[in-house]
This record gives structure tokens, C-alpha cells and sequence, in this order.
């Protein structure tokens, strides 16, 4: 009797404990901004943290999308000997809504496995599953594939160009992809946007920003899908964001011919997601930002009140007011850029459900080679920048902070954080993310004499 009241006790804790952790939109482990750290949970546990997607045509090869998902903020190349690596036990996503419902018609997942430690130092270099779902059919596209190892050093990883080439791959879907440690292809004054918006030079408009991620590295999933698979042949638009999974273990009371025991279930549950950038960091209060990360695109109505009344228009108002006024409320403008497409002019609209998706019109070809188009995007006139998708160029702190200051309602307003395009020139071929630099070069130590 003892024993039958402990089991369940023991079963009600753990009952109570998996239902907190999963309400709480998953626990993440306890280890260590575009999405950078942006939301309490899920900056404690960086190797599930999504900080950046982009979504492109690919200039050099137009009949074809290129998608980038980063995760993992602000490695140090230097990082061994626990150098940085996709978690084991975390699934991978990517996502494509072809029909404008916020819900994906295209879902490929990315599940990686560590390969055997050299010595002392852990292997970077690491085994990896894709896995393509659509409708009610899911195939795996790859196994057994390779990231390239990180890059160590010149002993290490010699040749790293054609170490990271290596890790290119075709999947059975006629699509590329590439796993592995970038460059971090994001840039800004990080340092200045979060000490409340400052800006170190003038409107931030002439350059004197510095950038936190010059010499930092992230690891990426690449993906470049032919056009015609993402093409939903009506409006050509198709609507793409990330997420990171981690699963989730349920425990239960059931009962089964007069008998109680326990019943366990492992689900996956979402820690991480992004399609637009800054949208967590800039417009959703901390309060709720573990709850924005926790659930889809399709439920983001309940937080438009944080697009129309943004909170960092209200905060310019009370640090510049030399610059305002700034509207604060009733912005249909970022609603209708953020979360459901600019229809006039009509650039891409995708209906009426309100959903946080990066929206990429298809029919607008490439305007130039991978770094070298306006990096203001669709506010300088470059109709394939962001917000019609997002470019490795596209200078999305300038454009958000401009945007929300009024540029679409008659404030254009040069704002920005004086940080105008990487510190490393892009590739320009698949996967266009720069090689990371080197763990043994250091760039951001100090010789000693």
C-alpha cells in the first residue's frame, strides 16, 4: 500500500512538473540579436536559439530560392575544446506556407548526430538527417550526410575553403543543402540599439556604429529548393520562417483492464522561431516573448496589438523627441508589412491571416549578385529586398528602425545604428555565408609583446 501511494505521488509530481514545463512552452536546458538572445528561456539554451532566416532567389542561380536558418549566438571561433555544435537532442525546422494560412504546406527537419572525439577535443564535425514533409507524406531527402568540421585552425582544418565546400550535399528533392559553422552574416550595433536606442553618430544614418558580430561565428542550415516546388502557381508568393524543438516527456495516471500504471510520452515541443527579424527582440513585451516563441505563425492575431502600437515608437517619442512626433498607435502599416504582406502597392499580399512569416513574391527576379544589392531593400527602391524577403545584405536594423519611425506614413525619418553591411564580403555561391574565421587567428585577441 505504501509502495502503490508512492508510485503515485511520484506519478503526480511528474504529472505536475512535465505539464509546467511544456505550459512554459518547453523547458530549454540549462546552458548558455536579429534574434540573438532575445527571449528569457530560450537564451539559456543557445544551441536551440534560431537568431536569424533569410529567404532569397539566388542571383546566380534565379530558378532556384536559397533559405538560411542560423542558430547558435555569438560563437567564438576560439571555443575549444567544446567548440560549438548542433544539439543532438534538439530537431532542426524549416517552413513553407505556399496558401497564406500561417500554416506550412513544406516542412523539412534537420536532426544531427556527433561523430566520434578526437583526443582531447570534441569532433565539430557531425552526421545529419534531413527529413521533407508535405501534406500527409514524410520521406527522408538525406542521411548520413556531413557538416564540415568548425574552423579549428590551420593544424586542425587546413584548406578550410575546401573542407566547407565539401559540405555541400544534393538531397533526393532536387534541393542543396549545407549544414555547418558561418560567418554570422547579420550585422549591427547590438551594443547601442539595446542600451535604449542609442545611436552614436548624427541619426545613424553616416556610419560610426560598431559591429557586435564582426568575428563571430553561428552554424547554419542552407537550403536552396527550386523555385517551381515553392511556387503555388496563383499569387507566387510564398511565406517562410524557422523553429528549433526540443521534446518533451509527459507523464500521465492511466488505467487498463482495473489497473493503474504509468504512461510516458515524448512530444516535440517549439522553443524557438523566426521569420521577420527584430519582431521578438523590438515589438513583443518580455513578458510574453517565451509565449511568441512557443507557438506558429497561424496564431500570431493575439499579438497584432504589439505591431500597431509598438512599443519602440512610443520609446523614440520619449528619447528623440527632436525626431518625432512618432506614431504610437493605430500603425496598419506595420500589420500589413509584418504580418500579412504589403498590398498597396500590392508587393506581397498574402489574405487576411495575420502571421509572422518572411514573404517572398517570386515572380520579383534578383536585382544583383549576393551583396550587392540596396541594402535598404524595398524602402530604397529594391523591390527584392526585405521586407520581399530577406537578403544577406539587406540592412534590417536601419529599415525596422526607419519603418517603425513612420518611412511608409510620411516620416522618413534616416535612423539606424551607423553599422551598414558585414565586415566580410559574402560568397557568392550556395551557401553565400562567409567561412568562419579562424579559432587559432583570434581575431578579437591581443598578442601579447
Amino acid at each position: 500500500m505504501r509502495k502503490l501511494a508512492f508510485v503515485l505521488l511520484a506519478a503526480a509530481a511528474s504529472a505536475a512538473l512535465f505539464t509546467a514545463l511544456a505550459s512554459r512552452g518547453g523547458s530549454p536546458s540549462a546552458a548558455q540579436a536579429s534574434s540573438h538572445r532575445e527571449a528569457p528561456l530560450i537564451s539559456e539554451d543557445p544551441s536551440a536559439d534560431n537568431t536569424d532566416t533569410y529567404a532569397f532567389r539566388s542571383p546566380d542561380r534565379p530558378d532556384t530560392v536559397t533559405i538560411i536558418s542560423n542558430y547558435i549566438p555569438a560563437e567564438d571561433p576560439a571555443a575549444g575544446p567544446m567548440w560549438y555544435t548542433f544539439s543532438q537532442t534538439a530537431r532542426y525546422v524549416v517552413y513553407a506556407d505556399k496558401n497564406g494560412d500561417g500554416k506550412p504546406e513544406i516542412t523539412w527537419r534537420f536532426r544531427f548526430k556527433n561523430r566520434e572525439p578526437v583526443a582531447f577535443l570534441q569532433n565539430t564535425q557531425q552526421e545529419y538527417t534531413v527529413t521533407r514533409v508535405e501534406g500527409n507524406s514524410s520521406r527522408v531527402v538525406g542521411s548520413g550526410l556531413l557538416t564540415p568540421p568548425n574552423n579549428i585552425g590551420p593544424r586542425s582544418t587546413p584548406n578550410y575553403r575546401s573542407l566547407a565546400a565539401a559540405g555541400v550535399h544534393d538531397l533526393s528533392d532536387g534541393s542543396k543543402v549545407f549544414a555547418g559553422q558561418r560567418d554570422d552574416g547579420f550585422f549591427g550595433d547590438i551594443g547601442a540599439v539595446f542600451d535604449l536606442v542609442a545611436i552614436r553618430n548624427g541619426t545613424g544614418a553616416s556610419g560610426g556604429g560598431k559591429d557586435f558580430f564582426a568575428g563571430y561565428a553561428v552554424h547554419a542550415i542552407s537550403l536552396q529548393v527550386p523555385l517551381a516546388q515553392l511556387d503555388n502557381g496563383r499569387n507566387r508568393i510564398v511565406g517562410i520562417w524557422s523553429a528549433t524543438e526540443r521534446p518533451v516527456v509527459k507523464v500521465k495516471l492511466a488505467k487498463w483492464k482495473g489497473r493503474k500504471f504509468l504512461q510516458k510520452t515524448t512530444e516535440w515541443q517549439q522553443v524557438s522561431r523566426l521569420g521577420n527579424p527584430l519582431i521578438n527582440e523590438l515589438l513583443i513585451p518580455t513578458q510574453v516573448k517565451d509565449k511568441w516563441n512557443a507557438v506558429g505563425p497561424d496564431k500570431d492575431k493575439q499579438f497584432e496589438q504589439y505591431y500597431s502600437s509598438p512599443i519602440l515608437a512610443k520609446l523614440l517619442n520619449q528619447l528623440y523627441p527632436q525626431f518625432g512626433p512618432f506614431q504610437e498607435n493605430n500603425r496598419t502599416d506595420l500589420v500589413a508589412v509584418l504580418l500579412t504582406g504589403l498590398k498597396e502597392p500590392n508587393l506581397n499580399f498574402t489574405g487576411d491571416t495575420r502571421a509572422d512569416e518572411i514573404r517572398l513574391n517570386l515572380a520579383i527576379a534578383p536585382t544583383a549578385a549576393v551583396g550587392q544589392g540596396n541594402r535598404l531593400g524595398v524602402l530604397g527602391g529594391d523591390l527584392a529586398g526585405w521586407p520581399n524577403g530577406r537578403r544577406l545584405e539587406d540592412d534590417v536594423i536601419d529599415i525596422a528602425e526607419r519603418a517603425v519611425g513612420g518611412a511608409l506614413i510620411g516620416h522618413p525619418l534616416p535612423l539606424g545604428d551607423g553599422v551598414d553591411a558585414n565586415d566580410v564580403s559574402f560568397m557568392t555561391t550556395f551557401p553565400y555565408q562567409a567561412d568562419p574565421f579562424s579559432g587559432f587567428d583570434n581575431t578579437k585577441g591581443q598578442q601579447k609583446p
